[in-house]
């Protein structure tokens, strides 16, 4: 029986006959990524900032102005009212209350009670409540997971390749990660853990299929001496173009299912890891692969330099006196 080929053995994409192309628009993608999470910032949540995040289950789509004039007259200070998955799924986030356990179960009961008065049917589904210490001790502890992930990873592509690719793998990181920030700093979805969490898969998944190619484009550069290097990356990647799309394929067929059936807890994560699928796949091709070109890697670049006649001469006749 033979087996489905989802790619033809004999495809031959010029992949880098639009290198310049795409890194200016990588490059602008980035500025514009930047510059968002500078002006807008990202809509950290409870996690991060500290407070009280109720969220609460309508009957009908309730007014989100009504509701934040409701719920402010309460005294708890000033509420920040977003839907949560679907217009009568609301998250109500409130400064962190005074008096510890007690005082955060006060505050929830108070607004349970004015909800239910305001509102028929209307259910809490869940109470989250995160102390500023907490808070800071998690964005210090994310922040370093993700720098000492993103480092071990390129030490090792440094040492087990060499270090023209472990600096393309460290700008393609780099690259996939601030894309991402920018996505949620344009479209302010709530910044957590689990997004923190997406961004550690994404730094290992962005950079398997780079990790892949490299090794095929190392193992060609013994293969075909004489080859461009252009051409030897663009055989590479057409060699392992199979694989890539299957993987990927499969990936963005669990993501999307979970998209659409999912819980709204994990729309974030679900979200950031779809992200790192499309960006990583396209960063692997014209961020990490063209670097081997800026930095000069060709078929000599790895191979030992022979000495020159006179000293093999000379080193011959000093170990045969010996």
């Amino acid at each position: 029986m033979r087996l489905l080929k989802l790619i033809p053995d004999n495809t031959n994409i010029d992949f880098l006959r639009w290198r310049n192309v795409a890194i200016a628009f990588s490059a602008l993608l980035m500025a514009a990524s930047i510059a968002l999470i500078a002006v807008k910032g990202l809509n950290f949540g409870v996690d991060f900032e500290g407070g009280q995040v109720i969220r609460v289950h309508f009957q009908q789509p309730p007014s989100l102005d009504n509701l934040r004039e409701q719920v402010g007259g309460l005294g708890l200070g000033e509420p920040n009212i977003q839907e949560f998955g679907g217009p009568q799924e609301v998250a109500i986030r409130l400064p962190l209350p005074e008096g510890g356990e007690e005082g955060a179960n006060a505050a929830a009961s108070k607004v349970r009670t004015s909800l239910e008065q305001q509102y028929s049917g209307v259910r809490i589904d869940a109470v989250d409540t995160v102390s500023g210490k907490v808070s800071g001790e998690l964005v210090r502890d994310g922040a370093l997971a993700l720098l000492l992930s993103a480092i071990g990873i390129v030490i090792y592509i440094w040492i087990r390749f060499e270090w023209q690719f472990g600096v393309g793998a460290l700008f393609s990181l780099f690259h996939d990660v601030t894309l991402t920030l920018g996505f949620f700093a344009l479209t302010q979805m709530e910044f957590d853990l689990n997004v923190v969490a997406a961004l550690l898969t994404l730094i290992g998944y962005s950079l398997n299929d780079t990790i892949v190619i490299y090794d095929r484009v190392r193992e060609n550069l013994r293969k075909y001496r004489k080859m461009d290097i252009t051409s030897l990356l663009n055989l590479s990647m057409n060699e392992t173009l199979s694989r890539t799309f299957a993987t990927n394929f499969a990936m963005l067929l669990a993501l999307g299912s979970l998209m659409l059936l999912g819980p709204d807890v994990i729309q974030s994560f679900t979200t950031a890891l779809l992200i790192s699928v499309i960006v990583g796949t396209y960063s692997t091709v014209y961020i990490a692969a063209p670097w081997l070109i800026w930095l000069k890697v060709n078929s000599d670049s790895f191979v030992p330099k022979e000495a020159p006649a006179a000293e093999r001469v000379k080193n011959y006749n000093e170990g045969f006196e010996r």
